[in-house]
């Protein structure tokens, strides 16, 4: 019985993940010397079209990935971003009114604080976020502005420096 190759999904925004408006306020925002950092990256997703949206797992899942690539460290920081996002996704799963959901911008908006170190954002760092978003969404698409789609920005960005 012979299994064939999973093929990566398409993104629906894997061509221009932000809208040019948000990739300028995503290089406005870089402070850190030679590139943009994930850190930078995260906290730039709270700026976007997504930054409104109530964050679930595959955000979580994304923001988890994103950190422990930030720290070098296979665990998940006691208060730190990812630990907030997987305790905002498990309360936003529950039947709340949509006011009460914490969104993506309440996680990410303070990202560099959060983070113990930081780090420039690669392709493979992208990679791995796209990854571990698009596992724990049913249709496999990256959220659009998302933090999948902020850290493949500031990946480029940096890879065209």
């Amino acid at each position: 019985m012979s299994q064939e190759q999973p093929q990566r999904p398409q993104t629906s925004d894997e061509t221009k993940p932000l809208t040019s408006k948000e990739a300028a306020k995503m290089k406005t925002s870089q402070k850190s010397g030679p590139g943009v950092t994930i850190g930078e990256a995260l906290e730039a997703s709270a700026m976007t079209r997504a930054g409104d949206k109530a964050v679930d797992m595959s955000d979580a899942a994304a923001i988890q990935a994103a950190e422990m690539r930030a720290t070098k460290k296979s665990e998940t920081e006691a208060g730190g971003v990812a630990a907030i996002a997987q305790s905002a996704a498990t309360r936003n799963s529950r039947a709340l009114p949509y006011m009460e959901k914490t969104t993506l911008s309440d996680v990410v908006s303070d990202a560099r604080e959060k983070l113990p170190s930081d780090k420039t954002v690669t392709k493979e760092d992208a990679e791995g976020v796209i990854g571990a978003e698009i596992r724990n969404k049913k249709d496999m698409i990256t959220t659009p502005g998302g933090v999948a789609a902020t850290v493949t920005a500031a990946a480029t960005l940096n890879q065209n420096k």
